[in-house]
Formats: structure tokens, C-alpha cells, sequence
């Protein structure tokens, strides 16, 4: 779909994407550079970061890939540095970085728990921490009167509660913690937006093809309000709050799910609640419920 923001909106800013050599973190990646913002993006995998990098450099992005695991202070230290190097500069960062698989919580090691947390929650924070000299105020690079914008890619899991992901319910829910206290501190004291997006089922993402098996998802289809995302509606959102039509947005967190979060299961019909309405009506005007009883 064509974009609905100026081609340029982001023009001279860079941004720092962890998990953006892949999924979501990949189109945010992608639409950020297309809107005139330098990239660089950080992740695991080296031969994943190249091919991303690749098709970056493959659309007249400038962009660069920093092998690090955001679990390792030193690594994220290290990437955030050598984006400031190689730009000059630190305007927006992207935690998109994320772990989670599906399991009883009963057969869910503390290890395989702690993993998802470090990942998710830890590392999160961890990049936060580093970036901060970069993105606050009169920072290095910034200019004095303005600072920067950290998006943090959450999830809806935690809203209610979500089976066999007790794990990655935990971890986004302290994201979103993390996102709000940052907002309030950093907003305040550094004039940093924080923000989190909170995607929905998206297509053609690991999210998807490891949760949600061909059968489950034939089932999730067959209700009209189940649709799928794509990873431009989520990117969509982050240039929004990236650019400067989200400039007065700070400590929310945008669900991006078309309404999935707020479905519950139909158990009537809106003909046979109709029907019901109609009887119970009746119901009330004959022999109304509820009426106070005299002991006389």
C-alpha cells in the first residue's frame, strides 16, 4: 500500500532497529529509511542482518547492520555507539527484539521463563539505558532543545490473560511498565517521547507461524473480527510516532489489532438476543423482578 506520510518526513534523522533484520522490525526498517531516515539494525544472526541490509542499501536507504544480543550490556553499548559513529547522530530507537513459543506453564522451565524476560523486558531496558546519552537534549548530536523517541513493540497477551504464554505475557507487560515510567522521567527530564505499539496477528511473521498452528489459524479466520495485520500497518503506526504528528503522544501505548484484543465469544445470535429482549420485556410489564416484599 502507498504510504500516506511525506516521503520526507523523516529526513536527516537515524534510527537504531534491534530485531530489524526480520518481521516487523524489518518493515519498520524499511518505511523509516523510505521516509528519509538513516538505519542501522541490530540483531543475532549475522547472514540475516546482511540480506536485510542488502535490500535497505537496494531501496537508496543508508543503512548498516551491528551484530549484538540485546541481553549483553556491552553489546547494546556497543551498538548504540557505533550508530552515533557512523551517522552522527541518534534520533529514534526501535526495540523490536523478541522472544516467545508456546507452552503449559507447568512445563515451562524458570530458565526458558527468565530467557523470554531477559529478551523482552531486560533487554529492552538495557537499550534504553544505552541510547539515552545519545537521544536526550543537548546530547551527543542532539540539539539542545530537543530530544529523541524510543518505540518499544509490545503485545496484547497480558490485557486479559492468553494461554500457553505466561512467559511472554510477563515480559510485555513490564515493557509497557518500562515504557510508561520512562515516558514520565525521561519525558520530563530529557525531553525524550517513549512509546510502545502493541501489534495484533500479523501476517507472514514468526509470531504467527510459531503460534499459531495451520489448524488454529484456519479457526481464527472464520471470525470476522479476526482479520490479519501486515507488518506496514505497524510500521505505519511507528512512523507516526516517530514523525512529528506524534510530537504531543508520550507514555501510550497504540494497539495496532483491529480490535482483536477487545473480542470476546458471540454466545447469541443478534436475532435470537433480539427475541430474548422482546420476551423478557413482556416478562417485566406481567410480573416485574425485583420488587421490595412486605413482611405485613
Amino acid at each position: 500500500m502507498e504510504s500516506p506520510f511525506r516521503a520526507n518526513i523523516l529526513k536527516g534523522k537515524v534510527a537504531l532497529v534491534t530485531g530489524g533484520g526480520s518481521g516487523i522490525g524489518f518493515e519498520i526498517s524499511v518505511q523509516l529509511g523510505k521516509h528519509g531516515a538513516s538505519v542501522a539494525i541490530m540483531g543475532r544472526r549475522k547472514h540475516v542482518l546482511d540480506s536485510a541490509v542488502d535490500v535497505l542499501r537496494s531501496h537508496g536507504i543508508p543503512a548498516i547492520g551491528l551484530e549484538g544480543d540485546v541481553r549483553r550490556e556491552d553489546d547494546a553499548a556497543r551498538t548504540v555507539e557505533s550508530t552515533f559513529k557512523h551517522f552522527g547522530r541518534l534520533d529514534i530507537l526501535v526495540n523490536a527484539a523478541a522472544g516467545n513459543f508456546l507452552v503449559p506453564a507447568q512445563d515451562l522451565s524458570p530458565n526458558g521463563f527468565r530467557t523470554v524476560i531477559d529478551i523482552d523486558s531486560i533487554g529492552t531496558f538495557i537499550m534504553c539505558h544505552e541510547a539515552l546519552k545519545y537521544l536526550k537534549k543537548g546530547g551527543l548530536g542532539k540539539d539542545p532543545s530537543t530530544g529523541g523517541t524510543i518505540i518499544n513493540i509490545t503485545a496484547t497477551l497480558h490485557y486479559g490473560a492468553t494461554w500457553y504464554q505466561i512467559h511472554a505475557s510477563a515480559a510485555k507487560a513490564a515493557i509497557d511498565s518500562i515504557t510508561r515510567s520512562l515516558a514520565l522521567e525521561w519525558g520530563e527530564d530529557h525531553g525524550i517521547l517513549v512509546n510502545g505499539i502493541a501489534p495484533g496477528a500479523i501476517e507472514d511473521t514468526a509470531g504467527v507461524s510459531k503460534l499459531a498452528p495451520e489448524e488454529v489459524l484456519s479457526k481464527i479466520k472464520e471470525k470476522p473480527l479476526y482479520t490479519f495485520g501486515e507488518k506496514w500497518d505497524i510500521a505505519m503506526a511507528a512512523l507516526y510516532l516517530a514523525s512529528d504528528a506524534g510530537k504531543f503522544v508520550n507514555g501510550t501505548v497504540l494497539v495496532v489489532d483491529g480490535g482483536q484484543w477487545l473480542s470476546t465469544p458471540r454466545l447469541l445470535s443478534k436475532d435470537a438476543v433480539r427475541q430474548l429482549s422482546r420476551r423478557q420485556e413482556t416478562r417485566s410489564r406481567v410480573a416485574p423482578t425485583g420488587l421490595p416484599k412486605s413482611k405485613l
